[in-house]
């Protein structure tokens, strides 16, 4: 069975390949890249989301696809339904796509491309696995440095309780599903084991740095205007200040502990990642 990668360069796509080579040593996997001269441990192909033409080639004798979703916001469900009829064309026996926790019921300005490319991949006709991820832990560390610097931690989200895992653990959902056909046609609301707030988050975060490190919840345009300050396009500060805004009502908990069962093992705690960050 030939498995081929999307994004395989990409954060959430490095870790993906990692995890099925740790496996399945003597699988058979491709990268797909926009440079596969990036590439030197991985058979890899050309593939550019926003070249629709290349993209069949590039599928050729593919037997599991793993689409994992454009970073690109400029038509991202038009490149994913590209990819969807490329895979068509070239044979692809099923495709696996990291979509957004709650998928069609998500209230984000953000779920509005999954939900358009699950309605491609529902009419396509193929087999699909939906793998609909929660937040990446990741989200709340990656400027955590500064935030301790300036001794606060920001955000919309007010009370809202997040079962945020590491990109880790949502990338061996990916070689779990990838490697074993019986969870064709299957969909799983994926997210970490135990649900935190941004205080929660905030207090863990100053019990490890040895301060006082709170978090303050703002008003979801205040919060957008902000991240604008920052340097953040004003599309998508309004996309992360939309989805923070939906976070303090619900939108990224999930307590069905699908992803830990999937990966066969607890996802990674909240403290963990911080302590990798920090």
């Amino acid at each position: 069975m030939t498995i081929a990668i999307t994004g395989a360069t990409g954060q959430l796509g490095r870790l993906a390949l990692a995890a099925l080579k740790a496996r399945a040593p003597q699988a058979d996997l491709i990268a797909l890249v926009r440079n596969p001269a990036a590439v030197t441990d991985t058979p890899a192909r050309a593939f550019d989301y926003t070249k629709p033409e290349t993209l069949a080639p590039a599928l050729a004798g593919v037997d599991t696809l793993v689409l994992i979703s454009s970073n690109d916001f400029n038509d991202r469900a038009g490149q994913h339904r590209a990819v969807i009829d490329a895979a068509k064309a070239a044979g692809v026996g099923r495709i696996i796509y990291t979509s957004i926790l709650k998928g069609d019921a998500s209230p984000m300005l953000l779920a509005q491309d999954h939900i358009a490319t699950e309605a491609a991949l529902n009419a396509s006709g193929l087999s699909v696995t939906l793998l609909r991820n929660g937040w990446y832990s990741e989200n709340y560390t990656g400027a955590l440095q500064a935030s301790v610097a300036h001794g606060t931690l920001i955000g919309a989200s007010g009370a809202g309780r997040i079962a945020s895992a590491a990109r880790a653990d949502y990338a061996e959902a990916i070689a779990v599903t990838a490697l074993d056909d019986s969870h064709a046609d299957k969909t799983y609301e994926l997210a970490g084991d135990v649900p935190h707030s941004m205080a929660d988050f905030a207090a863990e975060v100053s019990r490890q740095v040895g301060k006082d490190i709170p978090f303050n919840t703002l008003p979801k345009d205040t919060y957008a205007q902000i991240l604008q300050s920052f340097g953040l396009p004003e599309g998508f500060a309004a996309i992360l200040a939309d989805s923070d805004d939906h976070a303090a009502r619900g939108a990224l908990l999930d307590e069905s502990h699908s992803l830990s069962y999937l990966i066969g093992r607890p996802t990674t705690p909240i403290a963990q990642t911080i302590a990798a960050a920090l």
